[in-house]
């Protein structure tokens, strides 16, 4: 009779996968159960994936302001830039201006002494020629007052 009781018990325990052991002194059953899946209610599936979503959300709304933060930087050190730079053109564009302006009036100042020294050299030729027409027209005055004489 007690093999009768075992025979269902072996068969159900053979379906179930289990692993019997036996030695001479006893015998032992190791069940190997199949795991079950994991039962969450509707409600408490709803609200996680909301929670996951607002989550995901938050996350991605974060990305986008960090995102936007540094576009703005990028941009904010792109002008910059293009400020400095253009101020070191500035300068140079006012130095180049300058030093011209300095050669300008250089040239001018030694155009006008030129045509100061030019004008005294002429002066005094003009002057010293007249003095030798005065001279020589009072040598020939004189002379022919001596001669009619």
């Amino acid at each position: 009779m007690a093999s009768m009781a075992l025979t269902p018990t072996l068969s159900k325990l053979q379906n179930a996968r289990a692993i019997i052991g036996h030695t001479p002194l006893s015998s032992r059953v190791f069940l190997g159960a199949p795991t079950r899946p994991f039962q969450v209610g509707k409600r408490h599936l709803a609200m996680a994936i909301k929670e996951e979503a607002r989550n995901a959300a938050g996350k991605g709304a974060d990305a986008a302001k960090w995102a936007g933060q540094e576009a703005k930087n990028e941009t904010d050190n792109a002008a910059d830039e293009a400020m400095r730079k253009s101020k070191v053109m500035g300068d140079k564009v006012a130095d180049a201006a300058q030093d011209m302006v300095g050669k300008a009036k250089e040239t001018a100042q030694e155009a006008w002494g030129s045509v100061k020294d030019t004008t005294q050299k002429m002066k005094e030729t003009v002057i010293g020629k007249a003095e030798e027409s005065k001279e020589a027209i009072k040598d020939n005055v004189n002379r022919n007052m001596n001669t009619k004489n």
